[in-house]
């Protein structure tokens, strides 16, 4: 299920208001997990280099998933390819302040962030990529971004 709307409007999930979002969810990144493996708030950030994170993103949707692994890969610049995980929120959780009504009306990416850990319960290996000038044009905007000091991550 979904974020509701009451006659178009969005409701916004909060820590209070979360248990009625169903997953699956997931979370792209660079890193390698396991199945089992936790993940916690408290590491550096993979968009923003010196910060470290106090929440943990996911969303509900694949193709969310999907920029959230191929953004931190080329931020690192591994070469390497991101990794979708299947995973499960430990605690309540809220939608993701940074796009959710800031880059989009609602939240159409199912993009939620928490303070707690989520567990890691699978793997998506079936997921392609964006063509490479896409991926090239979301990176430069996010360059854009940062050189006009508007790469603000609400944490």
């Amino acid at each position: 299920m979904t974020a509701m709307s009451v006659e178009g409007a969005h409701v916004p999930v909060t820590y209070l208001r979360c248990a009625h979002i169903t997953g699956p969810f997931y979370h792209g990144t660079k890193s390698a997990f396991e199945v089992g493996d936790e993940l916690t708030p408290g590491h550096r950030s993979n968009f923003q280099e010196g910060r470290v994170s106090n929440n943990i993103y996911f969303t509900s949707l694949v193709e969310t998933a999907v920029w959230g692994a191929e953004l931190s890969t080329a931020l690192a610049a591994t070469g390497e390819r991101g990794r979708i995980y299947v995973v499960e929120p430990l605690g309540p959780f809220e939608d993701d302040p940074n796009v959710t009504n800031k880059r989009f009306p609602g939240n159409p990416t199912q993009s939620y962030r928490t303070s707690h850990r989520l567990r890691v319960v699978g793997e998506v290996d079936t997921w392609a990529g964006h063509d490479p000038e896409v991926l090239k044009g979301m990176l430069d905007r996010l360059a854009l971004l940062r050189e006009q000091g508007l790469d603000v991550i609400e944490d």
